[in-house]
């Protein structure tokens, strides 16, 4: 093992030992338009207490993953997929039970898929058919070299699931595996819900293998769902494999074994420190036994195999990049230039690579490391790896087409691509990825650097939280901290953070709510610094809501096309987040509710009183830099002044990509 990434291991393993996290992806979803809900009808009052009911089935004791109930005229069922454990289903349910009325609104039949978890709910009782429509399916992108071979195997090795899902499995799903290539295996995967009796279950899990190898002949993965049952095979192992009569599981270590851990690598770790000092010609054997010595515990061994799996070959990233070839440069940050690149698989990636010249570049990688490669959601940038090699240390990112939010939303050319639904369904994505980071993963995580260049747009304009540079963890009873090194970007920063260095989940709820108003406006904060010092965007958008003309500070380029009241509902929670009172904030659990509902009271806000309005203006020319509100900080709050006074240290930040 790499002495780099021995070291890395020490760095970062031992903070936190816990199952790995589990990413909520929404596979497809189906809304029929042949029937609609009248709003505040009897049967959207059944259809609400079916899905709280359903949610209070999956958190109960009794849960094993299925459920069926209804009210009425309303069914309603889900199936979490058989391997994954009862938190992880719960937590899916939760979800799927938000996710599915917002995306199929006022209609009467929805089905929605994740990757753990289907949830429905219809307007006819389904639970005594076996259903082959509506069939929905999603394939990898990448095709295989050998497509007849792969679906012979495919054919036997689903046949072999199925069977077992349908003729010998009290849960109804089975999965196997098999050599592929030398290098590769296929696994595969099938399922039913648990009303079908077992002929039809094979015959639903027949019919979906059918569909799988004739749709989308060749490619290396793919999923076809059905409302009764699923079939799903990749090249990678993409479930939990267990013994027969085993049950989902989370490790768990006592507080004395872990400290037994600790202090069985601390010694280890500082012998390595040693021999990094040390003359090279003892440091090679040295340093094999002392890493023979810490990979003997089988935890530090999977942690090291953990992280065995996220390093990439350098030559394998300068191939993807063409060298680091300067057409491919996507932008450059504080951490240092971004190129896109095409992996030997046709996977497309980013790869950040440390600027030698950038002082906080190697802090921002750890963190980085640390907390990306931990932490999973669909509303999250995903780290596919890292390399430390050669004097170059690099992270590679899953490639987000789309860029980042800035580039389209400040562009009078490109804004138009982001219409209210858009800007809604990013709104409410960063919403549940901040939700994430303060209270749902392992760990309680503030980004510190939340704006409107951090948040990447994939394909479908799904957002993406990036650069967890600035990032801190907190301990699970801990709600804020402080600091003398204040990290962040002017405009986004809460007050009593770029005051008094003090930071908390709220911090985090006021950047999000000058971005909430960005993207209501479609200005950036910084637009008013070098043009107006009387006010920000803060006073800007207050000033029209106080006088009741909220709708005048809409960006124009949406041109009307949006619903009035989402708009000013939007605005309101804005204004509420953006509050200098941290208390008065609402936390991040709050805004989705609010967002998802337009029937809860909404509190008053208060009024903000903007950061470099007015006085402090007069204390700084106003021909600041344009891009103001990208100006990344990294000083001292003894050395704070007001905005744009010598003291400062800032230098532009355009994004990660």
């Amino acid at each position: 093992m790499p002495m780099t990434l021995f070291l890395l291991l020490c760095t970062l393993s031992f903070s936190t030992i816990n199952a790995a996290e589990f990413t909520l992806t929404i596979s497809r979803h189906y809304c029929s338009n042949s029937s609609t809900i009248a709003p505040n009808s009897t049967y959207q009052a059944n259809l609400i207490r079916v899905l709280h009911d359903l949610v209070s089935s999956a958190s109960s004791d009794r849960d094993e993953g299925f459920s069926v109930t209804s009210s009425e005229a309303v069914y309603g069922s889900f199936m979490c997929r058989g391997d994954v454990s009862k938190t992880e289903c719960m937590e899916c349910i939760k979800n799927a039970s938000v996710e599915i009325t917002r995306l199929c609104k006022l209609t009467k039949v929805s089905i929605l898929w994740y990757d753990q978890c289907m949830l429905r709910y219809a307007d006819v009782n389904f639970s005594s058919t076996v259903e082959m429509e509506p069939l929905l399916d999603d394939y990898n992108g990448e095709n295989t070299e050998n497509p007849d071979d792969l679906v012979k195997l495919l054919n036997k090795t689903m046949n072999s699931a199925a069977r077992e899902a349908a003729w010998h499995s009290s849960r109804m799903y089975g999965h196997r595996e098999a050599k592929f290539t030398r290098e590769k295996k296929l696994y595969t995967f099938a399922q039913c819900v648990r009303y079908l009796s077992k002929n039809d279950c094979w015959e639903c899990l027949r019919n979906a293998t059918s569909n799988l190898l004739s749709i989308q002949k060749g490619k290396i993965g793919g999923r076809v769902l059905l409302p009764s049952c699923f079939v799903r095979s990749e090249i990678y192992p993409f479930y939990q494999r267990r013994s027969k009569g085993t049950v989902p599981f989370q490790v768990k270590i006592s507080a004395a074994t872990f400290a037994a851990i600790v202090g069985l690598t601390l010694p280890i770790y500082m012998i390595a420190q040693h021999l990094l000092r040390g003359r090279r010609r003892r440091r090679g054997v040295l340093r094999r036994d002392s890493e023979s010595c810490i990979e003997e515990h089988p935890i530090v061994q999977r942690q090291i195999s953990e992280l065995r799996s996220l390093q990439f070959d350098l030559q394998t990233i300068e191939a993807a990049t063409n060298k680091f070839l300067n057409d491919n440069k996507l932008g450059e940050g504080g951490f240092g230039p971004v190129y896109k690149g095409t992996l030997p698989g046709g996977q497309e990636i980013a790869a950040k690579r440390l600027s030698r010249s950038s002082g906080q570049g190697v802090e921002e990688f750890k963190t980085e490391v640390e907390l990306v490669a931990k932490l999973q959601h669909r509303n999250l940038v995903r780290l596919l790896g890292f390399s430390m090699e050669r004097d170059e240390t690099i992270l590679v990112y899953e490639y987000v087409s789309n860029g980042s939010l800035d580039r389209l939303l400040f562009d009078p050319e490109l804004r138009g691509q982001l219409d209210w639904s858009v800007r809604y369904k990013v709104m409410v994505g960063v919403a549940r990825g901040l939700l994430y980071l303060h209270e749902d993963s392992r760990l309680r995580i503030i980004h510190r650097d939340l704006k409107a260049s951090n948040i990447l747009l994939d394909a479908d304009m799904n957002p993406k939280i990036s650069d967890f540079g600035a990032a801190r963890i907190f301990k699970s009873d801990q709600t804020q901290a402080s600091t003398k090194r204040i990290v962040g970007t002017y405009g986004y920063m809460s007050p009593e953070y770029l005051t008094f260095g003090h930071f908390s989940i709220k911090s985090d709820v006021f950047s999000y709510g000058v971005f909430m108003l960005e993207i209501i406006t479609g200005k950036k904060n910084s637009q008013f610094f070098s043009l107006d010092c009387d006010e920000d965007l803060l006073g800007y958008v207050w000033k029209h809501w106080s006088n009741g003309m909220p709708l005048k500070v809409v960006d124009l380029a949406l041109s009307g096309a949006y619903s009035v009241n989402e708009v000013i509902r939007c605005m309101h929670i804005g204004l509420l987040c953006v509050q200098d009172d941290m208390e008065d904030r609402p936390t991040m659990d709050s805004v989705i509710l609010m967002l998802n509902s337009d029937s809860i009271s909404i509190p008053v806000p208060q009024r903000p009183s903007f950061f470099f309005p007015g006085k402090k203006c007069k204390q700084a020319p106003c021909g600041l830099n344009s891009d103001r509100s990208n100006s990344k900080v990294d000083q001292s709050v003894s050395n704070i002044t007001s905005p744009g006074s010598p003291s400062d240290s800032n230098h532009a930040d355009p994004g990660p990509w």
